[in-house]
């Protein structure tokens, strides 16, 4: 995808104005669907969404919803864990709560993030009826390019005529052959939330953004956790400072992370499992979360019998304004690769729908997409990286300000965390940054504002800040970029 920046407009190819409304079939009640959903009816079109899990598609009812709903409860516990620092008695109970003053009962959490992610759906839907979106319950193929069949749960089908199409159908998570998940101790991140009690010890396979969200929250529910990583870094791909300082949380609160391990197989032996290692070591635990990544949903959907290519990992090809090779298709989210965020599914479906219905649009920029790890501490990103830099994709000069210099940070017994910032030498535009912190998916805004806008580091700085607060270390990483680079 193209990070063109210029808007496209309306080309020969889009919907033609008509007496009639243009008719739009969504397949798929996620981000990307719903978000394409209530664009395209605001615009005029008449507006079908097929959804066979749910409104609001996994990111609402198995994945970011329920996760971070779970993670928000695990935080509390996790900033009373270490109030000791602050004179708070009868908390400090050595990184795990359920070992002191507070235990978990995971079946009343989990209840309560069913309840909201519910809640949550039934937001979506009122929103999509409100706007006058017609709702099918089922599975949709494409038939042709123009038609959708849909089928109910009683097999009874419909065809759809559409004059534009956009596939929202989301991914799956990947599964081991030899570690076939049962839902009760060998588990995919989908299936957690059933859990009435919480794991004695829960092996996570998988060391990319949700094995770790969940070795951190597990840890702070009081579960031993022990991580599984193939490679020598947790968060690979991830800045390697940040990804150090999780590390060095992790070891302090107790997790136990085994580098450079690739898990072979899972079983259930007894009242546990067993996972086994390439090599043939075995780790003993009670749970097993297998965190593997995700395929692309594309299956069955009648996809390249139309013409509409996918990529060898089954995701569907799309240009920057999320059309496919076949006219009149389009896709978003994370069936197409382009980044797993349910921000980014929004974006491609409201940037489709545009396109479609003859709006001028403004393509996804990836450096302009912000993304976070809820971790403890978190980990938000934006823009060129350091290691853009340092293997000179990117001319850049990076600059880091910790956290413990902070008398927000310090107030609040904060010891770890940073924020770096990179930018272009001489201008000193700001290209990117790195923010760990608590609620940094919160205090990366501001950096995500100035790459957006292409500000300066002295345009960042001179913008007022609250004292104290931890977004003061924003303006005061600006200042030393500032000051450093002119010396």
């Amino acid at each position: 995808m193209s990070d063109s920046s210029t808007a496209i407009p309306p080309s020969p190819d889009r919907i033609t104005a008509s007496a009639e409304r243009p008719r739009v079939v969504v397949i798929g009640g996620g981000p990307g669907g719903y978000e394409a959903a209530l664009t395209a009816a605001r615009l005029g079109a008449q507006v079908s969404v097929v959804a066979d899990a749910g409104l609001g598609g996994a990111a609402v009812l198995t994945d970011v919803v329920p996760s971070k709903t779970l993670i928000a409860t695990a935080d509390v516990l996790d900033l009373v864990a270490g109030s000791g620092a602050l004179g708070i008695r009868d908390a400090d109970t050595a990184g795990s709560p359920a070992t002191g003053a507070l235990t978990v009962d995971l079946g009343a959490v989990n209840a309560r993030v069913r309840r909201l992610a519910r809640a949550q759906s039934l937001d979506i839907r009122a929103a999509l009826e409100e706007a006058g979106v017609r709702i099918l319950a089922g599975t949709g193929r494409l038939a042709a390019p123009g038609q959708v069949e849909v089928t109910d749960a009683q097999g009874q089908q419909e065809r759809l005529e559409a004059d534009a199409v956009l596939l929202a159908v989301g991914a799956r998570p990947r599964i081991l052959e030899s570690a076939p998940p049962d839902g009760e101790r060998i588990l995919t991140w989908t299936q957690l939330y059933e859990l009435e009690e919480l794991p004695s010890h829960l092996i996570v396979v998988g060391s990319g953004v949700t094995g770790a969200e969940f070795a951190s929250a597990y840890r702070a529910l009081g579960s031993e956790v022990t991580l599984v990583s193939s490679r020598d870094q947790v968060l690979p791909g991830t800045d390697r400072d940040a990804a150090g300082v999780l590390e060095d949380a992790f070891r302090r609160r107790g997790v136990t992370v085994r580098s450079r391990s690739r898990a072979a197989g899972a079983r259930c032996e007894g009242d546990g499992v067993v996972v086994t290692l390439e090599g043939g070591e075995e780790i003993r635990g009670s749970h097993v979360l297998m965190a593997l990544g995700a395929i692309p949903s594309t299956a069955g959907l009648g996809l390249e019998e139309c013409g509409v290519r996918l990529r060898p990992g089954g995701h569907i090809e799309t240009d920057r304004v999320s059309r496919t090779s076949v006219r009149g298709v389009y896709a978003a989210g994370d069936c197409t690769g382009v980044y797993p965020l349910a921000s980014v599914a929004a974006i491609q479906g409201r940037t489709a729908m545009h396109h479609a219905l003859g709006e001028a649009v403004h393509p996804l920029i990836s450096a302009q997409v912000a993304s976070a790890v809820f971790t403890s501490p978190e980990i938000a990103v934006i823009g060129v990286s350091e290691q853009d830099v340092a293997e000179g994709r990117v001319a850049g000069e990076v600059r880091t300000y910790p956290l413990s210099t902070n008398p927000r940070a310090k107030m609040q017994g904060i010891r770890e965390g940073f924020v770096k910032l990179i930018v272009r030498p001489g201008s000193l535009t700001v290209l990117g940054g790195v923010v760990v912190a608590p609620r940094a998916s919160e205090l990366i805004h501001p950096i995500t504002v100035a790459v957006t806008h292409r500000l300066t580091a002295d345009q960042l700085a001179s913008s007022s800040t609250v004292y104290p607060s931890l977004s003061g270390s924003l303006a005061e990483a600006s200042r030393q970029v500032a000051m450093s680079l002119f010396d």
